[in-house]
């Protein structure tokens, strides 16, 4: 038997959830409450077709192929960037196991892998977010680029959401507004807190891109009691590929204080899901140093009232912003368990019982101390 097969369960067969062919299209009406269906582990560092798993940031599902889609966040560091293909086994009872079936490679404009940091700094992708649309039948996928500053070197790379076709090959880039670029001074993004998440609207209008932590010009980035930490959304025409409007978004605190004061903590976007006009699911992931779990929550942001901030530079302190209003949806620490960084969330198919199902992955940053969480839950309306 192929490796790639030894983390199987079960065999799986007759799961009814995998005949289920079309997209859940739901609303924040239809969502009340979630309800774990269960929980599955891939193998650390796993083997797969010549490329190592780990640092899953991101899940789709193509209901038209009844599959799921994972990019990988490896910066061609240890293989090609690129992104994987599954299924998953589970109905309204229970969650079966995780089968890898295809990896494939992002490629650039020429044709080519993307280089990693040894090579070619300036082009090395952060990959981090990927959707497929089921009616064009092509992918985006956003990196969150690199801003490296210090005294031997300066390395500048613009986030970028890019479209692709589903084999990987380049198609386009979406226009990036200026106030996204990355610069040497302490302006636009800061490292590794640039796209981090997108979904596109159920009209097919529209792309929604999300950035983990906010810029400078923005205010301060989350901490314990920090309450002012503001990021933003951007809202994209699908067929013009071009910016049409920007939303602040006020994230929560970081949820526990670090082992030391000078420790690494974060509260960021990781993701977001559409789920009906002006409103969005947003996963918000805290991690602190010295605390094993990841605080994950779930909310519903609401951006009907909030002010189109496309031509503000600066919303830190400006009372004449309205942000979008979040209520909270859920939160991972109501299972008791462990709970990872869970970077990626999609709708998967229909349960047998009617009501939708919602799927989280969680990027183990290729550290054996981390693991590949998948979790199924049951959308009960």
């Amino acid at each position: 038997m192929k490796k790639k097969w030894l983390f199987l369960l079960t065999a799986a067969i007759g799961l009814a959830s995998c005949s289920t062919t079309r997209k859940v299209a739901t609303t924040e009406h239809s969502i009340t409450q979630l309800r774990l269906i269960g929980k599955q582990v891939i193998p650390y560092n796993m083997p797969f077709e010549g490329t190592t798993t780990g640092g899953l940031s991101g899940i789709d599902y193509d209901p038209v192929h009844q599959q799921y889609y994972m990019i990988c966040d490896d910066r061609s560091d240890i293989n090609p960037a690129r992104f994987y293909t599954a299924k998953l086994y589970f109905n309204d009872k229970s969650f079966d196991s995780v089968r890898l079936t295809n990896v494939t490679t992002f490629r650039q404009a020429n044709g080519q892998p993307y280089p990693n940091k040894f090579s070619n700094p300036a082009l090395t992708p952060d990959p981090e977010a990927l959707r497929y649309n089921a009616r064009g039948n092509f992918m985006v996928w956003t990196s969150e680029g690199e801003r490296i500053v210090n005294k031997k070197d300066t390395v500048l790379a613009n986030p970028s959401a890019t479209l692709i076709h589903t084999n990987g090959q380049y198609i386009d880039t979406f226009a990036l507004p200026d106030a996204f670029r990355m610069h040497a001074t302490e302006n636009g993004p800061r490292r590794n807190a640039g796209f981090e998440g997108l979904t596109f609207s159920n009209d097919n209008r529209w792309l929604y891109v999300s950035l983990e932590e906010p810029r400078y010009e923005d205010g301060p980035r989350a901490d314990v009691g920090e309450t002012n930490a503001l990021t933003r959304f951007i809202k994209f025409d699908l067929k013009t590929r071009k910016p049409i409007s920007q939303y602040g978004y006020r994230l929560d605190p970081v949820a526990y204080p670090p082992v030391s004061k000078d420790s690494f903590r974060i509260n960021g976007i990781a993701d977001i899901l559409y789920l009906s006009e002006n409103k969005i699911l947003v996963l918000e992931r805290s991690f602190s140093v010295g605390v094993k779990n990841c605080t994950i929550k779930l909310y519903i942001a609401d951006f009907s009232k909030a002010t189109d901030i496309s031509c503000i530079n600066s919303i830190k302190n400006d009372n004449n912003v309205a942000l979008a209003s979040k209520k909270l949806l859920y939160n991972f620490e109501s299972l008791n368990t462990y709970i990872d960084n869970i970077e990626g969330v999609t709708f998967g198919p229909v349960l047998p019982n009617g009501h939708p199902s919602l799927v989280f992955v969680a990027d183990n940053n290729f550290s054996s101390a981390e693991e590949s969480q998948f979790f199924v839950f049951e959308v009960i309306p």
